[in-house]
């Protein structure tokens, strides 16, 4: 009891950078909260603050953000993946294929630390900021890797959320078609349903669903992720490796959440306000990385990751059009 007291203060003290993080994140929900969070704290690490703070700060970044992720699952409603059925399946497969393969390959070229290129590359993949939440204690990223990876998503979340629309006008998409593109070659929930419901509200409510789809990717990815850093971590020390140790028990919170959500008479309203919650720890997480962040080093070494999330999106979105003309003719 006595060790989380002392923790209090830092925690206290994430909890009030987030709160004007979260009110304007949902009056500009194309920025979004968690942004915003990690950009306030990044403002604030220059200030030198009592040592005290610095427990609770560590204890957010890591363990607070694990618990978030449980309450995501009370967002997911398991009937929702079953109504889009094999079809949206089938595209996810390739595009996370896609963005996997070049965020390994293209991350190699430019010389990227392996969990940077694995964070972008998560984030591309399944769901921006939250995927990259769910993935950074399973392979131990240190702020400033997930710094990077957050602002790097967001930066192609605020394009996408604009340049989506008017590419699927001028292509002459129709709303399935549209919607499952913005729904598997868009980051983040906010900028899907900036651009599905932009282009129409068939096309929006179609991407939504499919972004949750995507989401439940988190599972099997950190599964893999856990599996690899605990071998890669036993072979570099010679020793063996306990798959309860590094088995990421966040995920299976965040599985269990999701099916009472979907089969229990939960109260009304309980899952949305559950999972509103996890979110709101999720900026508090992401505003204590930023106390944590060396800004000036951030903007110093921006350009690769940048470079990578732009390689990443592209391939995204570019598999996801093909595979939907080429394989499911939509």
């Amino acid at each position: 009891m006595k060790t989380f007291v002392n923790k209090l203060p830092g925690i206290a003290l994430t909890a009030v950078i987030a709160i004007p993080a979260w009110l304007i994140g949902k009056i500009i929900p194309v920025v979004g909260s968690p942004v915003l969070g990690i950009l306030f704290g990044m403002l604030l690490a220059f200030w030198k603050r009592p040592q005290q703070f610095n427990d609770g700060i560590g204890y957010t970044s890591k363990k607070l953000l694990q618990y978030s992720i449980i309450l995501l699952g009370f967002e997911m409603n398991l009937f929702n993946v079953f109504k889009v059925g094999k079809q949206t399946l089938v595209l996810m497969a390739f595009t996370l294929t896609a963005a996997f393969l070049t965020a390994y390959f293209a991350g190699k070229l430019l010389k990227l630390d392996g969990n940077t290129k694995t964070l972008i590359g998560v984030g591309s993949a399944i769901c921006g900021g939250s995927a990259i939440a769910a993935t950074a204690p399973v392979i131990h990223a240190d702020d400033d890797e997930v710094a990077h990876s957050i602002s790097t998503i967001f930066l192609f979340n605020v394009i996408a959320a604009f340049l989506f629309p008017f590419l699927g006008h001028a292509l002459g998409m129709s709303d399935q078609s549209f919607g499952l593109w913005a729904g598997t070659a868009v980051n983040d929930t906010s900028s899907v349903v900036a651009a599905g419901y932009t282009f129409s509200n068939a096309a929006g409510n179609l991407a939504v669903i499919v972004k949750l789809t995507r989401t439940l990717m988190i599972v099997p990815v950190t599964l893999v992720l856990a599996v690899y850093t605990g071998r890669k971590e036993a072979g570099n020390s010679k020793g063996g490796y306990s798959i309860t140790k590094i088995f990421p028990w966040f995920v299976l919170g965040f599985i269990l959440a999701s099916v009472a959500n979907t089969f229990l008479p939960l109260p009304a309203g309980m899952g949305s306000f559950l999972s509103q919650a996890g979110k709101f720890v999720i900026v508090m997480a992401m505003a204590a990385i930023g106390l944590n962040t060396n800004l000036v080093k951030l903007v110093k070494n921006g350009g690769r990751p940048i470079l990578l999330g732009f390689l990443c999106w592209a391939a995204l979105s570019v598999t996801s059009l093909a595979v939907q003309h080429f394989i499911l003719r939509v």
